[in-house]
């Protein structure tokens, strides 16, 4: 059993913000494969087959107590899923999986590994950068993409979701080697 966890802020005012990438990524795997979710472990949760699919409901910040139920529940290891989320750092367009690392200074991250007591796991990063200049960073990734970027994200969520069902079939160092660039 597989878990691909979006992380994400879950009220309809941060449905299109920066913040909100990971649930964007989750969402088109729920689409495509005709996934539908229920309310259960603080969040909105879909199963199908072997994969599980969990949005947070705990807001960004709290993300790990969410994580922490599905995997306890579960009794899945830290191999057995993968987070999806946003990093300022990297530009739109780019994608970066990675085994394991600190949390970047993402605060869903922190909270999982605080909460997990291990940063030992599967992540994507997807690129919503870059940071504008004279922009908080909490302004930046609370604010929507603009017009101009709306276009680019689409495209690179769709290549994430195939990268997300690449690497539920092979492994972290498969995607790694195929998306780990800057797509456009």
């Amino acid at each position: 059993m597989k878990a691909v966890i979006g992380l994400g802020n879950p009220e309809v005012k941060y449905l299109k913000t920066r913040h909100n990438a990971g649930f964007m990524v989750v969402d088109k795997l729920l689409e495509r494969n005709n996934v539908t979710l229920s309310e259960k472990f603080q969040s909105f949760f879909g199963k199908k087959d072997d994969i599980l699919y969990l949005l947070p409901k705990t807001y960004m910040n709290l993300s790990g107590r969410a994580v922490v139920e599905l995997i306890n529940f579960y009794k899945l290891t830290t191999r057995d899923f993968i987070v999806i989320c946003d990093d300022f750092t990297l530009e739109l367009g780019t994608l970066r999986f990675r085994k394991n690392g600190s949390d970047g200074g993402h605060n869903g991250l922190k909270s999982i590994i605080n909460l997990l007591g291990s940063s030992d796991f599967d992540r994507l990063k997807i690129g919503i950068g870059p940071l504008m200049e004279n922009m908080s960073v909490e302004s930046f990734v609370l604010g929507n993409f603009s017009q101009n970027e709306t276009e680019k994200l689409n495209e690179i969520i769709s290549i994430a979701a195939d990268a997300i069902e690449e690497y539920l079939k092979t492994d972290i160092t498969n995607v790694q080697n195929k998306y780990n660039k800057k797509h456009f």
